[in-house]
């Protein structure tokens, strides 16, 4: 018989978080719409300290400098383990027509048309767990 493994979920330092971040290429954008949670898919890349994030979203959304919510994680099911971070900050979108052909030439898109927006995410909260197993409730 096999002792059931706990699982955790432990806290990085912002460094790491930022790690991870940039280590990723994708993750979800959330901002909100008619008082609700909208979850896009999005590609991202990090850069002078700002998070450039591709995502399938009409810029007629993003209003003033709105503050988003990106996510990020890399999680394995079967092994129970991985790790997930939050980015949370002012953004604006990308309207420079140069800048904005580089990012679709770095970033690949999701959607292509009205829906396919360029963010400039400036974090001033960066958050970040590892998800991780325990043996016999060890290392609690």
């Amino acid at each position: 018989m096999t002792v059931p493994a706990d699982r955790s979920m432990l806290e990085v330092s912002g460094t790491e978080a930022l790690w991870l971040l940039e280590g990723s290429g994708q993750g979800r954008l959330v901002y909100s719409r008619r008082d609700q949670a909208v979850v896009r898919p999005a590609t991202h890349v990090m850069e002078y300290g700002r998070l450039v994030v591709r995502a399938p979203v009409q810029a007629a959304v993003i209003t003033g400098r709105a503050v988003l919510t990106y996510q990020v994680d890399e999680i394995h099911s079967a092994a129970r383990t991985g790790w997930t971070v939050t980015a949370h900050g002012p953004a604006d979108v990308i309207t420079h027509p140069d800048e904005a052909a580089h990012y679709r030439r770095t970033l690949a898109g999701w959607a292509h048309g009205p829906h396919d927006t360029l963010l400039r995410l400036h974090p001033q909260t960066v958050a970040g767990f590892r998800l991780a197993r325990t043996l016999d409730g060890a290392g609690r």
